[in-house]
Order: structure tokens, then sequence, then C-alpha cells
């Protein structure tokens, strides 16, 4: 695994993160939440890079960014905003 990337958003009336993680052996986005303030992780699903390619390279990013020496927090959450848009035009197909 590449990285989690943690977005907060409601999901299912709670509060709760969403985790975007690259897995590179699958080719796979792995899709996660964390309710708020707890280490609790519950898998949704995994998505392969076959079946959104946009959203695999988006994570792919957003994992980049985290791990520059040049990171800069804005940059980070407009790209968190990418992640999120496209993962919801997924979830509506």
């Amino acid at each position: 695994m590449v990285g989690v990337i943690i977005i907060n958003k409601k999901v299912n009336f709670m509060s709760k993160s969403l985790l975007f993680a690259i897995d590179n052996k699958k080719q796979e986005v792995i899709i996660s939440n964390s309710e708020q303030g707890t280490k609790k992780i519950n898998s949704i699903e995994r998505i392969n890079k076959q079946d959104n390619d946009i959203l695999f390279n988006t994570v792919s990013v957003l994992t980049s960014i985290t791990k520059s020496i040049h990171f800069d927090i804005k940059v980070f959450k407009e790209m968190q905003k990418i992640c999120e848009m496209i993962y919801k035009n997924h979830l509506n197909k």
C-alpha cells in the first residue's frame, strides 16, 4: 500500500472520515471510513484501476503530494475535494 488519504465527510448520516489508499500490487483504490475520534477503520470497497482509472490516478497524485518536500496544505485540500468528487461520481453510476 502506498499511502492513506483522509477526507472528512458525512457518510451514512454519521460524521466519518473517508480513507483513500492505493494498492499498487493489485492496481486498486481502497476506500474505507472511520468515525472521527476512533482508530477503527471499516472497509467500504476496492475499485480496480480498470473500473475507474481517473480515481486511481487522482488518489495516486494525492498520495504523491503528501510525500513532497514542498508539501502545500492548500494544494492537498483542493486535491482532496477532487478525489471526493470523482468518488461520488463513481458511486452515482
